[in-house]
């Protein structure tokens, strides 16, 4: 049996890989991989790789494709008390017609799942601010990461968000209270890093912009500008270079295992997009752990500024500041 579909231009320069997962599912990529090579999925009747991206209104075959999946775990219900939903609607940094920027806090996932339970969507669903419509995750955020979300209000919003988010035009700030002294105070990092699934090895291009704002012995607070954005990039990042996130029970080394916090100290400070020529600039404030783990370092967060000109021009040409 064959299938066709039409790639619509909100996926328009979308890896293949990539558009299976977003139309069909959670497939593993050894699988797509397989089909690709076997010619069991083709775009506009031709054989490409994975890497291979699609274009608005390529016709997409699937012929005879058939992946069963394993036993799925079923999500976790969460029904939100009046009280959760009035903490996280207290979160609010703006709330128009189109969209919500709230400041998330750490231990809260944006989406339910079989592991998570207190989530944002199931939150906002229950909400007033919601009524009539539902709550569209268009990015993603750690669970343990602290900082700016948004939620779209409706479709065209989530899809919008989804390209621009696609397109890179969407610029976000984290801060990271790591462990140790940087030597650079300012740079690029660009790694390969790697991730599993299905068991296949992926290797993965990741490049972030950094700044450090302050630093000793003990500690740096760590300004960053993520270029790609992959899985746990800046958690892996800092680890790969011996200084592991304060807080990070994932990626430390031996010699940081003492002293974990709590709380991971990693929060989504600021991101910047625009929408039909109008400029927004959201800033979430810092957590009082954090703030508090600051002060105990000795060190100062000052709202210092970047040379944005001369880095955007250098990775973001169509962005205006």
């Amino acid at each position: 049996m064959i299938k066709t579909f039409t790639v619509e231009s909100t996926c328009n320069d979308m890896r293949i890989d990539r558009w299976l997962r977003n139309k069909l599912g959670k497939i593993p990529q050894g699988f797509i991989e397989k089909n690709l090579r076997s010619g069991k999925i083709k775009i506009n009747k031709k054989k490409v790789k994975s890497s291979s991206k699609v274009k608005t209104d390529d016709i997409i075959y699937l012929f005879d494709l058939n992946y069963k999946e394993s036993p799925v775990e079923s999500k976790i219900k969460f029904s939100p008390s009046n009280e959760i939903i009035k903490e996280n609607e207290n979160l609010i940094i703006d709330n128009n017609d189109n969209f919500i920027v709230l400041n998330k806090s750490s231990g809260i996932s944006v989406q339910g799942g079989t592991k998570s339970k207190k989530n944002l969507v199931d939150i906002f669903t229950k909400s007033e601010i919601f009524h009539g419509t539902k709550p569209y995750s268009v990015h993603r955020l750690d669970k343990d990461t602290s900082g700016i979300f948004i939620m779209a209000k409706n479709r065209e919003t989530a899809q919008l968000f989804t390209s621009l988010f696609r397109l890179r035009k969407v610029h976000k700030t984290y801060l990271a209270l790591c462990h140790g002294e940087l030597e650079k105070t300012s740079g690029e990092w660009n790694d390969d890093l790697i991730r599993y699934d299905n068991g296949k090895k992926i290797i993965e291009k990741a490049k972030t912009i950094f700044k450090v704002l302050d630093k000793n012995s003990n500690a740096s607070l760590v300004e960053m500008k993520p270029i790609t954005g992959r899985k746990h990039q800046l958690r892996k990042q800092l680890f790969s270079i011996g200084h592991s996130i304060y807080g990070d029970k994932k990626y430390f080394s031996s010699k940081n295992e003492k002293g974990i916090n709590k709380n991971l100290m990693l929060h989504s400070y600021q991101i910047k997009f625009m929408i039909n020529d109008k400029k927004y600039t959201y800033k979430a404030l810092l957590p009082d752990y954090f703030q508090k783990l600051l002060k105990t370092k000795k060190l100062n967060f000052l709202n210092s500024r970047w040379d944005f000109q001369s880095i955007y021009q250098k990775y973001f040409r169509n962005f205006v500041f």
